[in-house]
């Protein structure tokens, strides 16, 4: 018998522990299916809903093409050559690779990837800081639908994953310290090249410094002053490691003139306080409300920590939308671990056989099994990968999308806007056109103006508003800038008054877009002349109108 038990047992490990890897776990099913949700669903196409992800390509083709970090503006005949801050420059490169490999889909697949990724990298995290599984769940759905806001295929997609992916690591360091937090640095010194929202990790490492710096002040335990010292430390650490960049501390200089900027605060969406319509919005605010209701209760348990994060996002968030999906990283595994705490509590006061006590057992049993590392999340990557690179244009999108930009329209009148026997016409539109006409015809065409708000300015944006809106100096700036070709949105007002205007005719209307195209008068011969001398005397003039 002994010697039957020995045999048996021997081979039985190595397969439990080969079904345990090939097994799909319950954190594959979650990320199998917010890839099935976003890309069978159609949702790929949302991710190419803004236009910044045009410019962006592009400066990554330049930077691909010349080995250099752009520090110049290339793009507007508005503001050409005056200096510009690439600051997400290392994004722009990955992104402009991908698409040079495999085109635009290739850039929403990645972005997609890494947007479930960043996703069930928070589930991870409520898990596994003790969280019921059905609490989890729900977080986690709430949170997800609370950052589709955001969900577009730009630079911002990498902050949520090292925003989830960094704050898991200090949430583990602080219930075990050892040196895996120290890989904060190096990941912060990536995540400045990457995007700006670095800024947000150093946010909580100051607030988490200081929250033990009040615990130790309070009640004077030596394990809160080590902790106070270590986060303070790698804070300072970490904000070091920002100035690898190929700005050095004016990157720093320029986010800080950027964030109070009156004009940005004012005009630009991101930058507003979140309107809560729509059910994406709703169930930010279930978490924003959830999240404030829960500090009372941490500030009386003495969790400064927790309590600071919540209060400082959620404040962040009010004023800026663009912090929304910041607060839900922050916030919901904080609110899941309190909440199953609660739980927890409550029903042990309940028979073993309620629906409560049930619901607690199933929920612990299954969550430890939740976070097992297995194959299918990179099988389920690579099938996605190969369905990219052999897909139709029906599954897999080969453009921006169609509801949110003229194209049509734009591939119609290709030779108006950037004709091939004669100089290229100066056209004005949104700054979210102007983004796509970027993508689609640079380096032959220049625009007025786009969605890098942080270069453009006030002045410009000023401009930019008087035109869209149609103010009493919309001519003067449109003969200012010598503008030939008007691309504008059937809604904005500048659309009727270039309809009534003399001095302009409409091309075309697809009900979504009208281009417009000034009339050229006959010039005399005084300023045929004047017209001749000025075309001669620099590279960029234009004839005179």
């Amino acid at each position: 018998m002994p010697s039957l038990t020995t045999t048996y047992a021997t081979p039985i490990e190595p397969r439990q522990s080969w079904v345990g890897f090939l097994a799909p776990s319950l954190t594959d099913c979650f990320f199998a299916a917010l890839l099935a949700w976003l890309f069978l669903g159609g949702g790929s196409k949302s991710l190419l809903g803004d236009g910044d992800t045009g410019w962006h390509i592009r400066t990554g083709d330049y930077i691909l093409e010349h080995h250099f970090v752009p520090n110049q503006d290339f793009f507007s005949f508005t503001k050409p050559g005056e200096p510009w801050f690439a600051w997400e420059w290392a994004s722009d490169v990955v992104f402009a690779a991908l698409h040079q490999a495999w085109g635009i889909k290739a850039v929403a697949l990645v972005a997609g990837i890494v947007l479930c990724g960043a996703a069930t990298l928070l589930f991870c995290r409520m898990l596994s800081s003790g969280g019921n599984l059905f609490l989890a769940v729900a977080a986690a759905l709430l949170s997800n639908g609370a950052m589709l806001v955001h969900y577009h295929a730009r630079p911002h997609v990498f902050t949520f994953l090292l925003l989830a992916g960094s704050l898991w690591l200090l949430a583990r360091d602080r219930h075990a310290p050892g040196w895996g937090v120290w890989l904060l640095i190096p990941i912060t010194a990536l995540w400045v090249n990457v995007h700006g929202g670095f800024i947000s990790l150093l946010v909580c490492l100051a607030i988490t410094s200081a929250g033990y710096g009040i615990l130790w002040l309070l009640g004077g335990k030596k394990q809160n002053a080590f902790f106070a010292r270590r986060y303070a430390a790698l804070t300072a650490f970490c904000s070091l490691a920002t100035l690898v960049n190929p700005y050095g501390y004016h990157l720093h200089q320029h986010i800080a003139k950027y964030l109070q900027s009156s004009f940005v605060l004012d005009t630009v969406e991101e930058f507003q306080s979140p309107k809560f319509r729509g059910e994406n919005m709703f169930q930010f605010e279930v978490l924003l409300l959830a999240g404030l209701a829960l500090t009372g209760i941490l500030l009386a348990k003495k969790k400064f920590i927790e309590a600071g994060l919540i209060l400082f996002w959620a404040q962040a968030t009010l004023t800026s939308v663009r912090h929304a999906p910041i607060f839900v990283i922050v916030a919901a595994p904080i609110l899941v671990e309190e909440l199953s705490e609660t739980w927890e509590r409550w029903s042990r006061t309940k028979p073993r056989d309620s629906v409560a006590a049930i619901l607690r057992d199933l929920g612990s049993e299954f969550s430890g099994a939740t976070l097992r590392a297995t194959i299918w999340a990179p099988l389920m990557i690579l099938g996605l990968t190969v369905s990219m690179v052999n897909g139709s244009a029906e599954t897999w999108p080969g453009n921006f999308a169609k509801i949110k930009f003229p194209i049509a329209l734009i591939e119609q009148y290709r030779e108006t806007l950037v004709p091939t026997a004669k100089p290229i016409p100066r056209t004005f539109t949104s700054d979210q056109w102007a983004d796509y006409l970027t993508y689609r015809f640079y380096p032959r065409i220049r625009i007025f103006m786009d969605g890098r708000s942080d270069f453009f300015g006030g002045d410009l944006g000023k401009e930019y508003v008087h035109l869209a809106s149609g103010s009493h100096d919309w001519e003067q700036i449109l003969d200012h800038y010598r503008i030939d070709l008007a691309l504008v949105p059937v809604e904005w007002p500048l659309a009727e008054l270039l309809k009534r205007n003399s001095g302009w005719r409409i091309l075309k209307d697809d009900k979504m877009a009208i281009l417009f195209e000034r009339r050229t008068p006959v010039l005399t011969p005084v300023l045929m002349k004047s017209a001749a001398s000025a075309e001669g005397s620099s590279s960029n003039a234009r004839s005179l109108l």
